[in-house]
C-alpha cells in the first residue's frame, strides 16, 4: 500500500449525523419563531461549518437572528449529540483493517472541535486515530488545505502519501489543494457526480470498496 496515512471527514463519511443536525437546527429555528426545513434540505446546508449551516437555515432578511439561533443550536445539539447519530455500516472494520496494515489514521472535520472529539470517542472507540481535528479558530475551514497539511505534519507523513476521504466537493477540493489522494464515498450527503466533478480519484459505495480503493491507491 502506497498511502501511509488516511485522513477522514466525519459527518456523512464515518458517521450519519444528519438527523441530529436537522433536529437541533429546527429546534433552534422554532425557538426563535422561524420556519423549519425538511431533513433532506440539510444535505445541502451542512459541510462548511456550523455558522454557515445556520446562515443557510435562517430565512433571507433575518440575518440579525443568526447569532441567537446559533447559540440555541449549540445548546440543544450539545445535549442531543447521540440521539440518532451512528457510524455507517462496516466503518469500524474498515478502520481496523487499515490500522492493522500500519496506516496512520486521522479525522478532519468542519464541525466544532469538541463535538468531533466526542463523536469519535463514543462511536468509534476502537479506531486508532493519531489526530482528530474539528473546526478550530486558528485554522481555516476546508476546502482551505491548511488544516489538512497540519494533520499530515502531525502524522509525520508527506501530503502525497496521504489519502483524504470524504462525501462532498469540499473534501475533494481539500484533497486536491493539499496534494493528497482524494477518495469519495457514495453513502454520504452529496451525489457521486459532485465528487467526480471535484476530482475524486475513486468513489466507494461500501466500506469494503473504500478499503479496496485505499489499498489500490497509486498517488
Amino acid at each position: 500500500m502506497l498511502l501511509r496515512a488516511v485522513i477522514f471527514d466525519l459527518d456523512g463519511t464515518l458517521v450519519d449525523s444528519l438527523g441530529d443536525i436537522s433536529d437541533a437546527t429546527n429546534h433552534a429555528l422554532t425557538h426563535h419563531g422561524l420556519p423549519t426545513h425538511p431533513e433532506s434540505a440539510y444535505l445541502r446546508f451542512v459541510g462548511s461549518g456550523v455558522r454557515e449551516l445556520i446562515r443557510r437555515a435562517v430565512p433571507s432578511g433575518q440575518a440579525a437572528l443568526i447569532e441567537p439561533v446559533l447559540a440555541s443550536y449549540k445548546a440543544y445539539y450539545d445535549d442531543h449529540l447521540f440521539d440518532r447519530t451512528a457510524h455507517y455500516p462496516g466503518i469500524p472494520e474498515m478502520l481496523t483493517a487499515l490500522a492493522a496494515q500500519g496506516t496512520k489514521l486521522a479525522v478532519l472535520s468542519n464541525k466544532s472541535d469538541d463535538f468531533v472529539k466526542r463523536l469519535v470517542a463514543r462511536l468509534l472507540p476502537q479506531a486508532s486515530f493519531a489526530a482528530v481535528y474539528g473546526e478550530r479558530p486558528e485554522l481555516p475551514r476546508k476546502p482551505d488545505p491548511t488544516a489538512a497539511l497540519a494533520v499530515a505534519s502531525e502524522l509525520g507523513v508527506p501530503p502525497a502519501a496521504c489519502g483524504f476521504v470524504g462525501d462532498t466537493s469540499i473534501d475533494m477540493d481539500t484533497a486536491r489543494a493539499a496534494g493528497m489522494y482524494g477518495v469519495g464515498v457514495a453513502w454520504g450527503f452529496r451525489e457521486v457526480d459532485e465528487l467526480k466533478a471535484h476530482g475524486a480519484r475513486a468513489v466507494a459505495a461500501t466500506a469494503a470498496e473504500l478499503l479496496a480503493a485505499l489499498r489500490d491507491a497509486r498517488p
